[in-house]
């Protein structure tokens, strides 16, 4: 920490053996002289990124304080009522000389330090699903997504901020050291404008890794849609806003692919999409199971282990009425254009009448968990 002092006399003067650097100015008669603690001290390097920069009048008051990058961008703080002490209410970027300069009535005093330097290995960056600026279904819980391991889940929860606007109580939960997700208590409700704040920049992963960049994405939440399929009558109830818009002849899994029952979320669409059986453990091209096309359309995302709606043309004379896809809900090409054309990431798919219970964590299945097990999630 340095002290550094100055006088009310014209000319330069800096306290002996302070690190900083005092400039005079003109002053009233009864002005005290300027002193001022500066942390991190004046000069000092290899400064860890999550140290909080403060600057502390001991004598006098300030009447501006900066605290500048080489390119003339300014950490963003807040000076006392007093006006006595300013704090950073930002971190620091890594290998970079930082300038501070504590102006008051008296004059001024500089000071100037630099930060550690980090490898990429030591840096987490952020990546927020939703994409900023996208309109979502009422299920779609925020995602966040670190390309190193963030060991401190507290650290960097307190930095993570959800607002939505009505409001709504959310939690985090971590599902693991590279995700976090976002939901509220109940689905969001239409027209919800939601704002996520990734506050990290500097902020401590634990392990010696930091946070790379503070990340911010807004989001509209859309009409609340709703798909129940049954697997027992081999319908869905399209509903938006609860209203019935359409009932659907389906088709779900056959046996030895039982579809999971349970609250999915959508989680991608494909116009036109590849399938494989090998995505599903069948890779023997003799088996009565084996498939493999090239154009499958209207395809919508259910779960990572391979569950979509899709248009299924070669199964439209089961539907309604037989189980008989590997487990996705397979409806005619005109039902699933139609679907496709309505369906936004994020819309509720909820799926009874089998005995095969849907994993929380096979995609976007936040919802499988109650309220009280979903803030256990949560670091805080």
């Amino acid at each position: 920490m340095a002290l550094i002092a100055l006088s009310g006399c014209a000319g330069n003067s800096e306290s002996p053996g302070s690190a900083g650097k005092g400039e005079s100015a003109s002053a009233s008669p009864s002005a005290k002289p300027l002193a001022a603690e500066i942390s991190p001290a004046d000069g000092a390097k290899d400064v860890p990124v999550d140290k909080q920069v403060t600057v502390t009048a001991t004598s006098g008051e300030f009447t501006s304080v900066k605290v500048a990058k080489p390119d003339g961008r300014t950490v963003p703080g807040s000076l006392s009522e007093d006006r006595t002490t300013w704090t950073a209410n930002d971190l620091l970027d890594p290998a970079l000389r930082y300038t501070v300069t504590a102006t008051g009535e008296t004059g001024k005093v500089t000071s100037s330090f630099t930060t550690r330097s980090l490898s990429l290995a030591q840096q987490t960056f952020a990546t927020i699903v939703p994409v900023d600026k996208s309109e979502v279904g009422v299920g779609m819980p925020v995602a966040v997504y670190f390309d190193v391991p963030v060991k401190d889940h507290a650290s960097f929860e307190k930095r993570m901020h959800v607002t939505s606007t009505p409001a709504q109580t959310g939690s985090w939960y971590w599902v693991s050291d590279t995700e976090a997700r976002y939901r509220p208590q109940a689905y969001w409700k239409p027209g919800t404008t939601i704002k996520v704040d990734l506050d990290i920049n500097g902020a401590s992963a634990g392990a010696g890794v930091y946070g790379q960049h503070s990340r911010t994405a807004t989001y509209k939440v859309g009409d609340a849609h709703v798909f129940r399929v049954n697997a027992q009558t081999h319908r869905m109830k399209v509903f938006s806003n609860g209203k019935l818009l359409r009932t659907i002849p389906a088709t779900t899994g056959k046996p030895g692919f039982t579809t999971r029952s349970g609250i999915k979320v959508i989680s991608e669409k494909h116009r036109v999409k590849e399938m494989r059986s090998e995505t599903i453990g069948i890779s023997d091209q003799g088996s009565s199971d084996y498939y493999s096309l090239d154009d499958v359309e209207y395809a919508m995302r259910l779960t990572n282990s391979g569950e979509f709606i899709h248009a299924a043309p070669w199964s439209t004379g089961s539907q309604g009425y037989a189980n008989v896809s590997h487990g996705c809900t397979g409806i005619s090409t005109d039902n699933a254009a139609w679907l496709y054309g309505l369906a936004r990431i994020g819309d509720i798919v909820e799926t009874t009448g089998t005995d095969r219970k849907m994993e929380w964590d096979n995609g976007f299945g936040d919802w499988n968990l109650s309220w009280a097990e979903y803030q256990k999630g949560s670091a805080l």
